[in-house]
């Protein structure tokens, strides 16, 4: 039988037995953050907004290889997968739908415009050759305009620093999984790179979950689901003059999936067409190969001693995904590009008083021929402004003014305003409030399921709370109140078959706690704890939400030796109305779960890195989604060589 373990326990036992790192970190004062102004701020400079910051060090304590599992620890956000790696992972940030959170890889955009809601899946972005990764939450379409209406996750890519270094690395583990890799970084005079690439190769373990009694087995879910994934990332910069630099960021995936069917409101190997009936003896062929590419080029000008830091920019991405049937026949395509030029210029008006101007011109298109989309574009024209004003070393102000000119929709007008007030007692008081949009996905309008009478989705937000320093700055503890209402909510309406808009507000609301203590110069504590509340326009909670999630984490690093360990418990959660069991009736929620995840590296030499990690160190069995499997027990290993 699996063994499980209450969250409570385990928190008292990690803060007793001194073991190693934190599920996530706040961001730090003297950091520069880019995400919550858009510009080069440090992170006592953002107002009140709401920031989180995973550092690049904290990423490599947790050894972890995909960024979702990265962002499982960070309060306000949830995370729900599909299945095994690569399977269809959500973000669901302070409880908003996936299609209201912004995913920005280098301020480009990863949201899918041929998805069905242009959500974005991070399921194939590894942690590769990443910087940081910076989470904002609150509505910020100001800054960054559609389906930022709950918040924006931007993953970093490292910047070449130093002397060069290159590296390479070869790890395996569970589930006959096996990864090499290898980077290079650094600058040369007036010359900055980082290279990264990486494969990984796993035969994974049946999506379907074979520890579901309510769900059919004997060979329906017998069949072991794979993952390939190759990476190429990179970072360059160019000083052309002290006052003028170039930039340019890429990355490319491509990934290969094996899947299961879903029908009757349960996944399995493989169903008949209908009446739909388990067929675990068929052909097993279904899987998704899916290519991935973005790019940005950046020229920065500063003129004037700084008094106007100008940055103009184009940037591109490529989404295609072709999925086989069980029967190895295509079943169905889909094709997404995104084009984007724009400019921002930062003025310093004065000392404490930063005006930023932006303009943008953004394409979107999708193709699909299983969905008879030929091919479908829009296209949005943006302009914005900010004001960041610090008053008497304690007071920040940001505040900011967008409009949006959508071919389709029209012009649509957002603002944002966040202060914040520190006190002479190492007291922080911050709120914000902001409105924001998005656009209906080109799919919602076009594809067959299209409504092409949708209009835009409109949301405001709100939040406040206090941060508070103890210990002479050792402690670290802060509290949150947030709440979100979305206007004209667009999601899939049975009766009709079509995408609709649903009358009423959809509305969340909660609070985010954190705690974190520098124990040590070598060791430090963190805790969690979200409370959300989401009521659809029916009053009934959102699916795969959870009301309490909580997270703990610890690190230890003594000469050579690095530990570290992380818990997230994550509670009850209402289950979508697709979920059914193999005797039709309906299941109404998803048991509260708590994975507990340990890693520990030593430097052998200089040169010789030993590592590994134990992933759900207590096999806990459970699931994020209906019927969906999730890694039990598993174990890792790897040795990582630097020149």
């Amino acid at each position: 039988m699996k063994k499980s373990i209450s969250a409570a326990a385990l928190l008292l036992a990690m803060f007793d037995c001194g073991a190693a790192g934190a599920g996530e970190a706040a961001a730090v004062l003297g950091e520069v953050v880019v995400t919550a102004t858009r510009t080069d701020a440090a992170a006592d400079k953002v107002g009140g907004t709401s920031v989180t910051v995973i550092t690049g060090e904290e990423i490599a304590a947790k050894q972890q290889t995909t960024v979702e599992e990265v962002l499982k620890g960070v309060p306000g956000l949830d995370v729900s997968a599909n299945g095994g790696p690569g399977t269809n992972t959500s973000i669901f940030l302070r409880g908003a739908d996936a299609k209201n959170t912004l995913i920005l890889v280098d301020g480009i955009m990863f949201n899918d415009p041929s998805s069905a809601n242009r959500s974005a899946n991070l399921a194939n972005l590894t942690t590769d050759n990443i910087e940081r990764i910076e989470i904002v939450r609150g509505p910020l379409s100001v800054l960054y305009g559609s389906n930022a209406g709950a918040g924006v996750v931007n993953i970093i890519t490292r910047k070449g620093k130093g002397a060069p270094q290159s590296s390479v690395g070869i790890e395996g583990g569970s589930f006959d999984t096996w990864k090499v890799y290898a980077g290079s970084s650094g600058s040369l005079e007036r010359l900055d790179y980082s290279l990264n690439v990486s494969h990984i190769d796993t035969d994974g373990f049946s999506i379907a979950n074979d520890d579901n009694n309510r769900i059919p087995q004997a060979g329906n879910t017998a069949e072991e689901d794979g993952w390939k994934n190759s990476t190429v990332s990179g970072r360059a910069g160019y000083e052309l003059t002290p006052d003028f630099a170039l930039a340019a960021t890429m990355r490319y995936m491509d990934s290969e999936l094996d899947e299961d069917d879903f029908a009757n409101g349960y996944a399995g190997d493989r169903f008949s067409s209908w009446p739909y009936v388990a067929e675990p003896f068929g052909s097993k062929k279904r899987h998704t190969e899916t290519k991935q590419y973005l790019g940005r080029i950046d020229a920065t000008n500063s003129f004037r001693d700084g008094w106007l830091n100008s940055n103009l920019y184009c940037q591109l991405t490529r989404h295609d995904r072709l999925n086989h049937d069980n029967d190895g026949f295509e079943s169905y395509d889909y094709l997404g590009k995104t084009r984007e030029a724009g400019w921002q210029g930062t003025f310093a008006v004065s000392r404490t008083n930063d005006l930023t101007l932006g303009a943008s011109f953004y394409e979107e298109e999708m193709a699909s021929d299983s969905s008879a989309i030929s091919e479908q574009e829009a296209e949005t024209g943006s302009v914005w402004a900010q004001e960041q004003l610090s008053l008497f070393d304690q007071l920040e102000l940001v505040a900011g003014l967008r409009y949006d000119d959508h071919d389709r929709f029209g012009g649509k007008t957002t603002w944002r305003v966040a202060p914040s007030y520190l006190t002479g007692y190492g007291t922080l008081f911050k709120a914000s409030y902001g409105t924001g949009f998005r656009a209906p996905s080109l799919y919602e309008l076009y594809s067959a399921y299209g409504n092409v009478n949708l209009g835009p989705e409109e949301s405001r937000g709100w939040d406040a709370g206090l941060e508070q320093e103890l210990a002479g700055g050792r402690l670290l503890c802060g509290i949150t109140w947030f709440a979100l209402t979305f206007e004209d909510r667009i999601a899939y309406d049975f009766p009709t078959s079509q995408y609709q808009q649903a009358e009423g507000d959809t509305k969340t609301e909660g609070v985010e706690t954190f705690v974190q203590w520098q124990a040590g110069a070598n060791f430090s504590l963190q805790a969690n704890y979200t409370y959300t509340d989401t009521k659809d326009q029916d009053d009934r909670r959102l699916a795969r939400r959870p009301m309490h999630k909580a997270g703990a984490g610890a690190r230890y690093r003594y000469a050579r030796a690095s530990c570290k360990l992380d818990l997230v418990w994550v509670g009850e959660r209402d289950e979508s109305g697709f979920a059914r069991d193999s005797n039709g009736n309906a299941v109404e929620t998803l048991a509260a779960y708590t994975v507990v995840n340990l890693a520990a590296s030593y430097d052998l030499t200089e040169m010789v890195q030993l590592y590994g990690r134990i992933d759900n160190l207590f096999d806990e069995e459970y699931e994020e989604a209906w019927s969906f499997a999730t890694p039990g027990l598993s174990a890792y290993a790897g040795v990582r060589l630097t020149f």
